[in-house]
């Protein structure tokens, strides 16, 4: 598939995980793709894209990356805003400091971005916002992160709203258990990962480039007539929460 061919795109946080997964698909369909991490190691190992070492919180950084953009292909047609990280610590015993810098990275980032992205985008354009199951099913040791999460999702309703009148669409993915660097310490076959598993109906987790897919759906021209909307992508995860009614339904009439 081709669906990207004369399109260009910006991928943050693509040094790794769902961004870099995003940025090969774009290659692979065609793209001019530039790739925003701070981990200079982790773009230097993707392939077919350019690359700008840069932090999302901060504005002057993201402004300089979309000019770059568009300075070294003349627009930007799609941005897919991923960068997101955690650090944990529950309410009352957390780090105060590790809770500001996560709601920072993962909300005000996505802000950012995205603020800077419309500014240089023409009508017909799309941005994609990552957000995570968390933004609905709360991940204790970890509230800066759902609650950011669920201000990505709400910002990405505002901002569809307000960019409605540049014809730019706005949209977001809700992933949930996915293989990357950030849930590796879940994936080590211990009891944890085999509680996620058992909630799953997928009974796995997902590879990033299943989310890759979607999200090339939602800023392609097959989702013209989608905007502000929330896609979850979680292998069944969020309607396993409700009790185990197996046992009881499956059991013999008395």
């Amino acid at each position: 598939m081709q669906r990207y061919r004369d399109k260009v795109a910006l991928v943050t946080g693509g040094a790794s995980g769902i961004g870099a997964a995003i940025g090969a698909r774009l290659v692979a369909e065609g793209a001019s793709v530039v790739l925003l991490d701070i981990d200079e190691v982790g773009l230097g190992r993707q392939q077919g894209a350019e690359t700008v070492v840069a932090d999302v919180t901060d504005s002057t950084q993201v402004a300089g990356a979309v000019a770059h953009t568009v300075e070294r292909f003349g627009r930007l047609d799609a941005a897919f805003n991923v960068a997101g990280s955690a650090r944990f610590g529950t309410v009352v015993d957390g780090d105060e400091e590790d809770w500001r810098w996560t709601v920072d990275l993962v909300l005000r980032g996505v802000y950012l971005s995205t603020r800077h992205e419309a500014r240089v985008m023409a009508p017909g354009s799309a941005i994609v916002n990552i957000s995570s199951l968390n933004a609905h099913v709360p991940l204790y040791g970890a509230s800066s992160y759902a609650a950011a999460k669920a201000g990505v999702e709400m910002f990405t309703k505002n901002a569809a709203l307000e960019l409605g009148d540049r014809g730019i669409r706005v949209n977001a993915i809700l992933p949930g258990l996915i293989r990357t660097p950030l849930t590796a310490g879940f994936m080590d076959g211990g009891p944890i990962e085999k509680d996620f598993l058992t909630r799953i109906v997928a009974a796995r987790a997902g590879d990033p480039d299943e989310i890759a897919g979607p999200a090339l759906f939602l800023a392609g021209e097959d989702a013209s007539y989608v905007n502000g909307t929330s896609l979850v992508v979680d292998g069944g995860w969020e309607i396993t929460n409700y009790p185990d009614l197996r046992p009881v339904v499956n059991a013999p009439a008395p």
